[in-house]
């Protein structure tokens, strides 16, 4: 009899041990098979909060199959207490795999609000934005001038939310101390800055940050980025420049970048400038004018004045030989490119065209042909207005 009992229970370990393999090989199917959600959804997870809560969440809102499979898969993983608060960005389709491991890696919220402050040349602006889970696009629910406009309630809403994503966006051709001035007015940034970088040093791109960082930090993040910008494509450049080191590079990059917003041309100004350098010609760009002028502490607001133009200035290039001493802001990524690869030309001359871009000619005849088109063009447009 007992041989027959100790059979029996034998048969019943092992049944009981193969339906239990079986059923762990299929909740690991399930746990890494594709999720039945189908658009795309932004879920919260509130600070304090479990994977109890999240599991039961994701289940009404059909982005999984089983809660239970969810948070037996988060422990099974030892992911359960590393559940991160935030807002996250669940795909169509994803596995239970995928969003444990979305909830509990970075805590860097995928989805949801997003305050970007955007510096510009010719002003600062702070936009409101929520991504859309469906169509992955940001959409804009406020925008303001921080230094001008009334700071509207949605802002005050969502610098209050704790899993709020900061985004500060630099454009190309920003002078640093315009940087400098719009970082200190960023109310979700900290840190007094008390030196500015050197012109040129601060790369335009986009960085995200996260609020009560140290302002001092974002500029050091920006100067990195721009050092390493200077250093690749310098290793990259054409033999034959009439350029003797990266800070000459710099300066010539930064010119390239306030003379034309255009990026077909950029090659071509490039040409035009490392021309004239070959040629012993003065450079005679506007640009360098302005910043000996306001130094880069803002705009000039109107046109350069002859008086302005025949001043000597260590940047104006009317009146010295080749390059400035200094760049006269920060360009972006596609400028230094150009002062090193400018196209195969011979131009020596451009002017404004009418259309945002510029004529080029090889010939003083030719350009003051352009010129005269250029006159009309302004006539016209005066006369319009």
């Amino acid at each position: 009899m007992w041989r027959a009992i100790a059979s029996n229970a034998l048969t019943i370990l092992v049944v009981g041990l193969f339906l239990m393999g079986g059923l762990i090989l299929w909740g690991q199917t399930q746990y890494k098979a594709e999720g039945p959600l189908e658009t795309a959804i932004c879920l919260q997870v509130r600070s304090g909060s479990n994977m109890t809560r999240v599991s039961q969440e994701l289940e009404e809102q059909g982005a999984i199959r089983s809660a239970t499979i969810f948070r037996m898969a988060a422990d099974y993983t030892d992911r359960a207490q590393q559940l991160k608060a935030g807002s996250f960005l669940v795909r169509e389709g994803a596995s239970m795999e995928q969003i444990i491991d979305e909830i509990t890696s970075s805590g860097a919220s995928t989805c949801g609000s997003e305050i970007e402050y955007r510096i510009g040349v010719t002003r600062a602006q702070t936009r409101v934005r929520e991504l859309n889970p469906a169509t992955l696009d940001f959409v804009e629910i406020a925008s303001f001038d921080p230094s001008e406009d009334e700071v509207p309630e949605t802002y005050t809403e969502k610098r209050n939310e704790a899993d709020t994503r900061y985004r500060v966006s630099l454009a190309e051709g920003v002078t640093s101390w315009q940087v400098v001035q719009a970082l200190k007015a960023f109310d979700a940034l900290t840190g007094e800055v008390t030196e500015i970088p050197a012109e040129g040093m601060l790369a335009p791109d986009s960085y995200d940050v996260v609020a009560g960082q140290d302002r001092n930090d974002i500029l050091q993040a920006m100067q990195d980025k721009q050092q390493l910008r200077i250093n690749a494509v310098w290793e990259s450049r054409q033999d034959g420049l009439p350029l003797q080191n990266p800070e000459e590079m710099l300066i010539l990059a930064s010119i390239i970048e306030k003379e034309t917003g255009v990026p077909e041309e950029r090659g071509q100004v490039a040409s035009v400038f490392v021309n004239r350098l070959k040629q012993g010609m003065r450079l005679q760009t506007d640009p360098t004018v302005i910043y000996g002028v306001t130094k880069g502490q803002g705009t000039l607001g109107r046109g350069l004045r002859r008086s302005e133009l025949n001043r000597p200035t260590p940047w104006n290039t009317y009146q010295i030989d080749g390059l400035p001493p200094t760049p006269i802001a920060n360009p972006g990524l596609a400028s230094l490119e150009a002062a090193v690869a400018p196209d195969d030309t011979d131009f020596v001359f451009f002017v404004a065209d009418g259309t945002g871009g510029h004529a080029f000619a090889e010939t003083l005849q030719e350009h003051n042909r352009n010129v005269a088109k250029w006159r009309e063009i302004e006539a016209e447009q005066n006369s319009g207005n």
